[in-house]
């Protein structure tokens, strides 16, 4: 039985104020040279930041940047897949709205790494594109969709439910998306083995996501009042989903998710040692903004979620010389997500992304209402990443993280 004390610690964690506390927990022994991972150097923020300004500009001349999300990706080689989602989809604004949550859930939580060796090959109007890594990812899960693989119900193809998503196998899913020995796809076990946990979730919660377990039941839960704060939404997400998280980090039998271990995390009772981050539900949280918005409801506070603590964001930093390493990794060192340096090197990520927004701010001469920090981490942050990784080290990250396929 969970106590009372072991549910306040996690419902704590489960907040962004504690994720973004505890990331400057970390800045600030790391500025102090206490720090057994990293040195920080603050003069070269302003360069960072330049060099993200530079870029967005010249993705966005006219500074009209939308959210950093999912959709994005469903933009990939220009198409507009959300128009030809909208013209497959039958119904009123509530049923079109579940539909798209259920898309942008189950494609966001398929949203890990791909590895570099892995791409998708999309066929339209007799010519073939080729897309790898996040864009990939994206198209690949879009047509999934929209072929009916997440639904059990053939007559109702665009949908995702607990039945078809428990009833997915590691063929079908490779099959999504082409794998083959000469296109392997880094974590397919694990995002099969998380697909079936998020059916079985779903069906376990019908207050939340309806007799047949859709994510799509997300919408009508938090959208009765016109707007919704999209720290409620993360909120709701964390709650409700924690059950698919595998369970090795918890407090109790409480599943914590993307949280883990830093012996120099300070905090109330259970929660001390512990930094959470929920990358990939905020990953998801921004995702579904528009979604939200296309159906009329009003998004609050979107500022309230952190910068997501990604290889690309973490990257930056370690390209530009904000961060350095203490001690050069050995050739082809890899670590686990649990390991202290990975912790650190994450929470600082959160932590300086915090300061360089409003840096990136001043060089475009523009305020937080006409760019929060989901346009800068569009603009952004997130590509000046790639652009180092892909200037440097033909798209690979600066560290290099062994992932199930769940975390990174």
């Amino acid at each position: 039985m969970r106590s009372g004390e072991e549910r306040k610690a996690a419902a704590l964690l489960r907040t962004t104020d504690a994720v973004r506390e505890r990331s400057v927990q970390l800045l600030q022994r790391a500025r102090s040279g206490e720090s057994l991972w990293f040195t920080v150097d603050d003069a070269a923020l302003g360069a960072a930041a330049e060099e993200v300004a530079a870029l967005t500009r010249e993705r966005f001349p006219d500074l009209d940047i939308p959210y950093h999300s999912r959709w994005r990706h469903f933009e990939a080689g220009g198409v507009d897949r959300k128009s030809e989602l909208d013209a497959r989809l039958d119904g009123g604004g509530t049923e079109r709205a579940r539909a798209m949550v259920d898309l942008t859930v189950v494609s966001v939580l398929l949203d890990a790494g791909a590895g570099a060796d892995w791409a998708y090959v999309e066929t339209r109007d007799g010519s073939s594109s080729r897309y790898s890594r996040s864009e990939g990812l994206g198209v690949a899960t879009w047509h999934g969709f929209v072929s009916g693989a997440f639904s059990s119900d053939p007559a109702r193809p665009l949908q995702v439910d607990a039945n078809g998503l428990r009833a997915l196998t590691e063929a079908r899913l490779a099959e999504i998306f082409q794998v083959t020995p000469n296109n392997p796809l880094v974590g397919l076990g694990g995002r099969v083995a998380l697909m079936r946990r998020l059916g079985d979730g779903l069906a376990a919660q019908p207050e939340h996501f309806g007799e047949h377990g859709r994510p799509g039941g997300l919408f009508e839960a938090l959208a009765s009042c016109g707007e919704v704060r999209a720290h409620d939404i993360l909120t709701l997400l964390l709650s409700s989903l924690s059950p698919i998280w595998l369970s090795h980090n918890t407090i109790g039998d409480i599943p914590l998710g993307d949280c883990w271990r830093h012996e120099a995390v300070t905090g109330p009772g259970l929660t001390a040692g512990w930094m959470p981050f929920h990358k990939l539900t905020q990953w998801l949280t921004y995702s579904l903004i528009e979604p939200f918005e296309w159906a009329g409801i009003d998004v609050l506070d979107i500022d309230a979620l952190t910068a997501l603590p990604e290889y690309r964001n973490g990257g930056l930093l370690l390209d530009s010389g904000v961060l350095a390493l203490r001690h050069s990794p050995g050739p082809g060192q890899t670590w686990e997500p649990g390991h202290e340096l990975i912790v650190e090197w994450r929470a600082l990520t959160v932590a300086l992304l915090d300061e360089l927004a409003p840096l990136v701010r001043s060089c475009l001469g523009v305020d937080a209402q006409r760019m929060p920090l989901a346009r800068v981490l569009e603009g952004g942050t997130w590509a000046a990443g790639r652009a180092a990784a892909q200037r440097l080290r033909r798209g690979l990250p600066p560290l290099s993280v062994t992932s199930d396929g769940t975390v990174f």
